[in-house]
């Protein structure tokens, strides 16, 4: 499957905000939005003209799918379930990113970012109800126990991810247990337990278009 490969903190200086596309880097001095807050490129200093309209829906857009790690058709996927899902779209369409199995594995602090989280469920690192799940995609559901495997426990990534995430605690809808690497999922993600500064309306009125 197609991957971004590029420099992540140029997607953050795109968005002009952190994205947490880098673990720790983000939380220190050597953040590229805290020593260069404007956007890459050779004319990223020049004060540009005012976005609006389809401007602002498409940053929207695109900052949404920077922060899940998700590419174009895979996130026209997720909106189209959504669409056709009842509910409000908008909230439907991030709950479905929230429930993403490599979105789960970072939010518990078993790895120190979502990309980090993908290639531990891809390298089979991570079980759900004691099954090795390798896809990082996958929807989790209520109920549902997201799991280190026994062998990669020692992992030293894993286990610097973990250290430094028992201070930023985990989603309400979601529980830890940090001392056998195992998470659950005790409900479904509603609106309010989404922190993230999105505004999903936006990426509904762009799709509509």
């Amino acid at each position: 499957m197609a991957r971004y490969t590029g420099a992540v903190c140029r997607l953050c200086r795109r968005e002009r905000m952190k994205l947490f596309l880098k673990g720790e880097r983000c939380f220190k001095e050597k953040c590229a939005i805290e020593r260069r807050g404007y956007p890459p490129g050779q004319h990223g200093q020049r004060r540009g003209r005012k976005v609006v309209g389809y401007g602002i829906q498409l940053r929207e857009k695109q900052k949404v799918k920077r922060i899940y790690g998700v590419l174009e058709r895979q996130f026209r996927l997720y909106f189209k379930d959504a669409d056709r899902s009842k509910g409000i779209t908008g909230e439907t369409l991030l709950q479905m990113l929230e429930r993403r199995l490599d979105n789960v594995v970072y939010s518990l602090g078993f790895a120190s970012s979502r990309a980090q989280a993908r290639q531990f469920v891809r390298h089979g690192h991570i079980q759900i109800d004691g099954r090795k799940t390798s896809i990082p995609s996958y929807q989790v559901r209520a109920g549902q126990s997201v799991t280190v495997r026994e062998a990669s426990r020692k992992n030293p990534q894993i286990l610097a991810a973990l250290e430094s995430a028992m201070g930023r605690g985990v989603p309400e809808w979601l529980t830890l247990d940090a001392e056998n690497f195992t998470g659950k999922v005790q409900a479904l993600p509603s609106r309010e337990d989404i922190k993230l500064p999105i505004q999903e309306q936006l990426i509904v009125e762009l799709y509509s278009r």
